[in-house]
């Protein structure tokens, strides 16, 4: 059985030990707490202030705003770590060099994936195009579904689901059909060489002023081309709003071809003379 006095002394010991530690690390312990909870404070409420002050931009996205208000807040947390770890002795020089190396190898390993963020954001903030527009870019065309931070997604005419790393749609001319709110209609229809050219020009223009859906302004425009092969070209242009662009062209093409025929001016066929010699 252990002596009393024994055990009394190392309870004395323990206790003294404890007091030790605390007496040595209990303010280090204190000021982490502090930092921490002043740190994380900081944190937050910058977070919510630029996500406030983006949210008064229009050309700011939602997505890009959620992005920089919490890149914002996890770069404070990492400074509020290192200055809790050097509250300890630790020697943060070392562990901020440790992690820039660790970083520069994880951006090495990710440096697609970290491109294609690089470029999102720049979509996002430019925004050469929206949710809805139909686009064509990067040898794809089709009409934007989603626009986030690491690809972008189409749909074609046809309904087929796109998605396009946004590294490529960036580095890449983009045309956006749906960007502004008119559009013109261009055509070329060809008649033969022995219609009326001034009577197949107005047949045109009154066909484009009983469309309610042509604008008048700029007025529709119809003059010959060229002088092909087989046919006078006449180049007929015509602007509607963007939404009515192929309803315009499919009416238009129905409309020459059954206006054409009731008026008697022909659509020629490629034709080619044939000379025969015999020996």
């Amino acid at each position: 059985m252990d002596d009393p006095e024994q055990i009394s002394q190392q309870l004395q010991e323990i206790i003294d030990q404890v007091i030790s530690v605390i007496t040595t690390y209990g303010l280090n312990v204190l000021g982490a707490i502090a930092i921490l909870v002043v740190g994380w404070t900081i944190a937050g409420w910058a977070k919510g202030a630029m996500a406030k002050t983006l949210g008064r931009i229009k050309a700011v996205d939602a997505m890009l705003t959620s992005f920089f208000s919490s890149l914002v807040k996890y770069v404070i947390l990492a400074f509020t770590v290192v200055a809790v770890l050097n509250r300890f002795g630790v020697e943060t020089t070392s562990f901020v060099a440790v992690i820039g190396a660790a970083g520069l190898a994880i951006g090495l390993a990710l440096q697609g994936t970290l491109s294609n963020v690089a470029a999102g954001v720049m979509l996002l903030l430019f925004r050469p195009f929206k949710v809805g527009d139909f686009i064509e870019g990067a040898g794809l065309s089709g009409t934007i579904k989603e626009a986030g931070l690491f690809t972008t997604k189409m749909a074609t005419g046809d309904n087929i689901h796109i998605v396009v790393p946004n590294s490529q749609l960036w580095g890449a001319a983009i045309r956006n059909f749906s960007h502004h709110p008119t559009r013109r209609v261009d055509m070329t229809v060809g008649i033969g060489y022995g219609d009326d050219i001034d009577k197949a020009m107005d047949v045109i223009k009154r066909i484009a002023s009983e469309d309610e859906r042509i604008h008048a302004d700029p007025a529709p425009f119809v003059e010959v081309a060229n002088l092909g092969d087989n046919a006078v070209e006449l180049v007929v242009r015509v602007w509607t709003n963007n939404g009515d662009y192929w309803g315009v062209k499919f009416a238009m093409t129905k409309a020459i071809k059954q206006t054409f025929d009731k008026e008697g001016i022909s659509f020629p066929y490629p034709q080619r003379d044939v000379h025969i010699h015999q020996a």
